[in-house]
């Protein structure tokens, strides 16, 4: 089997807009908490993709759906939903490197659930690439310290670690949506908005961004959290679920780099040793699928 050349390319958009938002981070300072963020976001990005959806004079298929079509669809949007609502909660409760440990932790999930749930194939070469690129990670986020991360709040950790397994599987089982991308896309945040209005509603309470704060929903909305999943889903339907893994570990060394360069953070030598480490388990993954051919 031939490598997917525009799922590739959706692939790429979509490691690069996820690769800035440690940046975007570092330069958002909010007041808003993690259900009152989400629901804004929610809103900016279900509103970015309904413009898309209405330029693509696509928009009465939306409605052309069985019942248990929106049933499915409602239920993926819950999982994205539930994955940020506890990264999030993650970022505001915990050590923020600690979260970013397992937060990665996703791709690993999502190739051990293409295996049972999507009968992907496990060979060594996968194995080796995952191995390669969780490694890379590590390196990256605990900057070769090992005892720079202690894990103080461990129930906040666990919280991560299900969000990632919801994230994982939402990407697995996007795999079996039969609709278009953009229709998908649109569908699972405005169900988004549903989720994190009740969110704010139970739990915290109704608060107007500021001028600012409005400034980084509209950003995150819009591309980072938005767009960014258009190309994520169109990846995923050109390319097996495993495969694209692989390469989410591009991710945390794009980010590195970028914080270099826009924050002039010190450059280590184990950024070095990650980069190769991810070129090799790309080139692993690739070496897997082309063996197919």
């Amino acid at each position: 089997m031939k490598i997917n050349l525009q799922g590739s390319i959706y692939l790429a958009l979509c490691i690069l807009l996820w690769s800035f938002i440690p940046v975007f981070a570092k330069f958002a300072g909010t007041s808003l908490d993690h259900h009152q963020y989400l629901f804004y976001s929610s809103i900016v990005s279900f509103a970015s993709l309904l413009v898309v959806l209405i330029f693509s004079k696509s928009i009465k298929s939306v409605f052309s759906y069985k019942f248990s079509t929106y049933v499915f669809l409602f239920f993926l949007g819950f999982l994205d939903f539930f994955y940020y609502l506890l990264l999030y909660f993650g970022y505001q409760r915990s050590n923020g490197l600690e979260v970013l440990v397992v937060q990665y932790t996703w791709p690993i999930f999502i190739v051990l659930l293409s295996v049972i749930l999507l009968k992907e194939s496990l060979g060594r070469n996968k194995i080796l690439s995952l191995v390669f690129g969780f490694s890379a990670t590590i390196l990256v986020l605990l900057k070769g310290d090992i005892w720079s991360v202690n894990f103080t709040q461990m129930n906040v950790i666990l919280f991560v670690a299900l969000g990632a397994f919801s994230f994982a599987l939402f990407s697995v089982l996007s795999k079996k949506v039969k609709v278009s991308a953009i229709n998908a896309v649109c569908i699972y945040f405005f169900s988004a908005v549903l989720y994190s209005f009740f969110s704010v509603f139970c739990f915290s309470e109704f608060k107007l961004p500021n001028l600012k704060e409005w400034g980084f929903i509209l950003i995150n909305g819009v591309f980072l959290n938005g767009i960014s999943y258009l190309f994520w889903i169109k990846a995923l339907q050109g390319l097996e679920a495993s495969f694209a893994a692989m390469f989410i570990f591009v991710i945390p060394i794009l980010s590195a780099f970028l914080l270099v360069l826009v924050f002039g953070e010190e450059i280590l030598g184990v950024y070095l040793i990650s980069l190769v480490l991810v070129i090799v388990s790309g080139v692993l993954a690739s070496l897997k699928k082309k063996s197919k051919t």
